[in-house]
């Protein structure tokens, strides 16, 4: 198999546009595309702050090396790089040890907060009284709050994070599924400013998990591919199958589910209304009269103690 530009040995096959590519010419049609995606999801200049969110796996290590090489200093935009220790023994530890060094080794400013800030919990802790929402429920939740809180302290005008077309398309089966219009609304990347939510975007939005993979190997960034012990309950595991297999028998699929949300969110938005700005005692954004955070480290802490 060789690359249709160069006729070197070809590293990979995309079916959904019928290339064969080397290493270097991958590598260049993946960072165009991703630049792209910036281009278009934020507006920087120079002065602002954007931060971005890494666990240390693929997807948010090769968000972290492209930024990294798009704003490194030279251009007046300061890159933070913030982690979440979510307490899961065995496997955060490894990944935010990759994280640090690849921030010291490329001189990236390192902030890190830990779920240990919520009332002393751990996933380690939440997993076992997690009955009718599973771990990932809760582990969502709290990484948002402490994620956007940090990026809120280091004064990042934008929040990027790992979200690949894979993690949309599910996303967006989701809430269709559930008839959560409301929730499709406010789907990433984050358009309009709402005040104490730094808004997210997401660089690699149009690029398959699997070419995320294949970047990290060729382009040798480090990640930690360990396994969430908890994964498994996620709901969202039966979405990924069931997109997996509409992709496999038609390619292209993916981009299909995301580029119809992306026609049909502006009249989702409409359709949603206006939202009141609302803020919890902590200080986060909310819709009631808490969030989602506080009332579930409520509820743990409670079945701690009992």
């Amino acid at each position: 198999m060789r690359c249709d530009l160069c006729g070197k040995d070809a590293v990979t096959f995309l079916k959904y546009n019928g290339s064969h590519l080397c290493g270097l010419h991958f590598m260049e049609f993946f960072e165009r595309r991703v630049k792209k995606e910036i281009r278009k999801e934020v507006s920087l200049y120079k002065g602002d702050t954007v931060a971005v969110a890494v666990s240390g796996g693929k997807d948010s290590m090769v968000t972290l090396s492209i930024m990294h090489s798009l704003f490194d200093g030279r251009n007046g935009i300061r890159l933070v790089c913030i982690s979440i220790d979510e307490g899961i023994a065995g496997y955060r530890p490894p990944s935010l040890d990759i994280v640090r060094k690849y921030c010291s080794d490329n001189g990236i400013e390192y902030h890190e907060r830990a779920f240990t800030e919520l009332s002393g919990l751990t996933m380690d802790s939440i997993a076992p009284l997690s009955r009718e929402n599973s771990p990932c429920t809760y582990c969502g939740v709290f990484r948002r709050k402490l994620m956007n809180d940090e990026a809120r302290r280091v004064g990042a005008k934008y929040l990027a994070t790992g979200h690949n077309l894979d993690d949309v398309a599910q996303s967006v089966m989701m809430n269709f599924v559930r008839g959560d219009v409301e929730r499709l609304a406010r789907l990433g990347p984050h358009t309009n400013i709402r005040p104490g939510l730094i808004p997210r975007f997401y660089p690699l939005r149009m690029i398959p998990e699997k070419e995320s993979l294949l970047y990290a190997i060729v382009a040798g960034i480090p990640f930690w591919d360990g396994e969430c012990p908890y994964w498994t309950e996620a709901l969202r595991n039966e979405y990924r199958d069931t997109v997996d297999t509409l992709e496999d028998r038609s390619p292209g699929t993916k981009y299909s589910i995301v580029s119809s949300y992306d026609k049909i969110k502006p009249l989702l938005k409409q359709n949603a209304g206006p939202r009141e700005d609302r803020f919890c005692a902590c200080g986060e954004p909310c819709n009631g009269r808490r969030c989602k955070a506080c009332e579930y480290e409520e509820e743990l802490s409670e079945k701690l103690r009992n």
